[in-house]
């Protein structure tokens, strides 16, 4: 009887394991996994940042000029080619000549004739000078007429006066004669700076027309210092300030940097002939200004029309505690001020305030509120632990 008592109480006892097991899984006190609370996380560091500015620019020689040509005729010689280098004063083209030579040809041969009838006068003033004074002496002595003193008289002013009209006549003709020779000197082109030919407009054997407008030869341009005229849009424009730093690259793909300083900013947005904003659609709203700032180009990397990706260098920080900005929430009405979730060496999370300085896209300057190396939290993640155990 008390063996078979005994194994009953065994029965008893895996019956009453098993319904606490039932009753554990009902009250969901048993689970297969632990669900463990892990955060993402990013370390405060040191480093430095940037905010910028960020536009689309257009190079252009620092210096240029485009050569025409002041008197119509036509090309005989152009003594240069696109691409050539040349000095102030080097000779670059030439255009037909020979009207104008015959006009200063024909003008310096009347200024010689005006010159002689001047001089044919001159002796002529002097006859009647002497008879008016002989004409003078007869009066006192009575022994001449009023009438002949007074024609002696009326033929030395007559004299003077074509002396003086030849005066004037010589005067006029070198006066046409001098611009004759200047027109005549304009049929040879010279450079009127040193630099280099980038584009050359007429070709040898065209007829120009400089009537109504002076029509363009060649352009000339001094490549060893280029202008980045670049649009900003009126949005960012308030940033932009004279004398800031800025720094371009092109579309050449090497990843060089070029680097100047704002030279000047245009106090209005450029306006075509027609009055809408240069560059813009009519229905357009889009302002956009002109900044302009210099880069040296003595290696001749940089070419005109290439367009620059500026940045301006709007505020910076060199070594200070940086932060990224994703695991900073913004304080509403102060700028400046965020909130932090940081990490604790215990998994525990504290909220902070943070005062920033400079930021960017990405990042922030913190000024105060953290501490280089604690860990912001930047989200939330389940870990799974992966170990089973009983849970009351």
């Amino acid at each position: 009887m008390l063996n078979k008592r005994k194994r009953f109480s065994g029965k008893q006892t895996a019956v009453a394991a098993a319904g606490l097991l039932v009753a554990a899984a009902s009250l969901g006190l048993w689970s297969g996994t632990r669900a463990a609370a892990s955060y993402e996380t990013a370390p405060v560091r040191r480093g430095s940042i940037e905010a910028t500015v960020t536009a689309i620019g257009t190079l252009q020689p620092m210096s240029s000029v485009e050569v025409g040509a002041q008197v119509s005729g036509q090309v005989l010689k152009l003594h240069v080619q696109a691409g050539d280098v040349v000095k102030k004063g080097q000779l670059l083209a030439e255009i037909d000549a020979s009207v104008l030579q015959a006009t200063v040809d024909a003008g310096r041969a009347q200024q010689t004739e005006l010159q002689a009838q001047l001089a044919e006068q001159r002796a002529q003033h002097r006859l009647s000078a002497q008879q008016h004074e002989r004409q003078q002496q007869l009066h006192k002595g009575d022994a001449t007429r009023l009438e002949d003193v007074q024609t002696a008289q009326a033929n030395l002013a007559m004299a003077s006066a074509r002396i003086a009209q030849l005066h004037a006549r010589i005067v006029q003709t070198r006066s046409s004669l001098k611009a004759d020779a200047a027109r005549l000197g304009y049929t040879r082109i010279y450079a009127p700076m040193s630099g280099t030919v980038i584009g050359i407009d007429a070709k040898e054997g065209q007829t120009l027309n400089a009537t109504y407008q002076t029509p363009t030869l060649i352009r000339i341009a001094d490549l060893s210092s280029m202008t980045v005229w670049t649009m900003v849009s009126e949005a960012d424009i308030r940033s932009v300030k004279t004398g800031q730093a800025a720094y371009f690259t092109t579309l050449a793909g090497d990843r060089r940097r070029w680097t100047g300083q704002v030279r000047q900013v245009l106090p209005a947005p450029p306006v075509a002939a027609t009055g809408q904003v240069s560059g813009q659609p009519a229905a357009s709203k889009v302002v956009q200004y002109t900044v302009l700032f210099d880069v040296d180009n003595q290696d001749a990397e940089l070419l005109p029309q290439m367009t620059a990706q500026v940045s301006f260098i709007t505020a910076s920080a060199r070594n200070v505690v940086v932060a990224p900005l994703s695991a900073l929430q913004p304080v509403a009405q102060k700028p400046q001020l965020y909130t932090a979730r940081v990490l604790g060496s215990d998994n525990t999370v504290h909220v902070r305030e943070v005062r920033a300085g400079v930021h960017d896209r990405l990042a922030v300057q913190v000024v105060a509120g953290l501490g280089e190396g604690e860990q912001l939290i930047t989200g939330d993640a389940v870990a799974d632990t992966g170990k089973k155990r009983f849970q009351w």
